[in-house]
């Protein structure tokens, strides 16, 4: 009986992948839902697991092929024989078989084809079984004795020194949509950003006095995005055209608050959405918020994870940015820009102290969002940062 690995559902209005890496060879012995191939999407890569224990028989498309929802990717082989007809028997190293060597449908074509004796190809799959690297194997080494030794190669030209100075390579399936979203998001919004910044000073004492309490407690660090995106909610509630949409000619108001939060790969930017932020304790923020990096580190993000945000954050500061103008993440009207927090001079009352201070940033789709909203949700957000307790107090 003949298993087919078929491309899943990828999600909502996802039609196609590419295949990424196979994780099987064919004839290796593959377990029941263990991942058999990698495929990316448009936004994550996915493991597709086998359906039945088995060995892969056929690999159907290769690495870099698009293959369409419900397409076919390969076979797995389960050993045993179809109902209603009896088992061949296996044909073993030491001899010939009582009935001729069991073969899987894609090996039986394939020697078909190409007009060979099974029993004359040495087997390497388990009980002996003739898997379809075997016959391949076979063909090879047959074309291999039939060719005239070549002449020796001529001796290589000196590498130029410019010879490596560009590598051409294809864009990836999540870079390239990668690409349109954002071209999408200049090309479609009026698209705007708004600065201010922030004097870290309480937020970074707060996080020093309660660190290790924290930590024991709820087995998370203390960061600042927790932070952030407890007064992002603060300020949603208040500007709410920053938390809406426009969906053709209708304004969409969320009153749900779906934070997105950023979070670079070596495959590229991917945006996991903190559900119903307003609703999470710090801790539960921290401890999602690392979730979503390791899981994106390791390719494990589903679509459920990066869908159906209402507004986004993103911190460059980690990497060492002072001031950037993010761009909309469609079909979001608003996106927060963190950056690092820099020392430096600031005039508080009279005087003149050293603060750690953030550039924040707010880019925002005109169409939507007035210039006076804008300026007005940065400074709820800075008041909030700025003394945390307003956002317990609600204030």
């Amino acid at each position: 009986m003949t298993i087919q690995i078929l491309v899943p559902v990828l999600g909502e209005s996802i039609a196609e992948a590419t295949v990424s890496k196979w994780l099987k060879s064919v004839g290796d012995a593959v377990a029941r839902d263990e991942p058999v191939v990698e495929l990316e999407t448009d936004k994550v890569t996915l493991e597709v697991p086998a359906a039945s224990a088995g060995t892969l028989d056929e690999i159907v498309a290769r690495e870099g092929d698009n293959v369409e929802v419900g397409a076919l990717l390969g076979t797995i082989g389960d050993g045993t024989p179809a109902a209603g007809r009896p088992a061949k028997a296996t044909a073993t190293p030491g001899g010939e078989a009582d009935s001729g060597p069991r073969l899987s449908p894609a090996v039986r074509r394939l020697v078909e084809e190409k007009g060979l004796d099974p029993a004359a190809i040495p087997a390497t799959g388990k009980n002996g079984r003739l898997t379809k690297g075997d016959v391949l194997a076979h063909l090879k080494n047959r074309e291999a004795a039939a060719e005239p030794e070549p002449p020796p190669p001529a001796p290589a030209a000196a590498p130029r020194a410019d010879d490596a100075r560009e590598e051409r390579v294809p864009m990836t399936r999540l870079r390239r949509r990668i690409a349109e979203r954002l071209k999408e998001a200049q090309n479609t919004a009026a698209m705007l950003t708004t600065f201010n910044e922030i004097d870290m000073t309480n937020v970074m004492a707060a996080r020093e006095r309660y660190r290790g309490e924290f930590e024991e407690r709820h087995g998370c660090r203390l960061g600042f995005m927790s932070f952030f995106v407890k007064a992002c909610v603060v300020a949603l509630r208040e500007l709410p055209a920053v938390n809406a949409e426009i969906d053709g000619n209708d304004l969409v108001y969320k009153n749900h608050y779906d934070i997105g939060v950023a979070v670079g790969t070596e495959q590229g930017l991917v945006v996991p959405v903190l559900r119903d932020a307003d609703r999470l304790a710090f801790a539960e923020i921290e401890k999602t918020i690392a979730d979503f990096g390791a899981r994106a580190r390791d390719g494990k993000l589903t679509m459920d994870d990066l869908s159906g945000g209402t507004f986004t954050i993103t911190n460059g500061g980690i990497y060492g940015s002072m001031m950037s103008t993010p761009i909309l993440n469609p079909p979001q009207s608003g996106i927060l820009g963190m950056h690092r927090i820099d020392r430096r001079p600031v005039a508080v009352g009279d005087a003149v102290e050293i603060r750690p201070m953030m550039y924040v940033a707010l880019s925002y789709d005109h169409r939507i969002v007035d210039g006076r909203e804008a300026v007005t949700f940065l400074v709820r957000v800075k008041q909030c940062v700025e003394d945390p307790e307003r956002i317990l107090l609600a204030l």
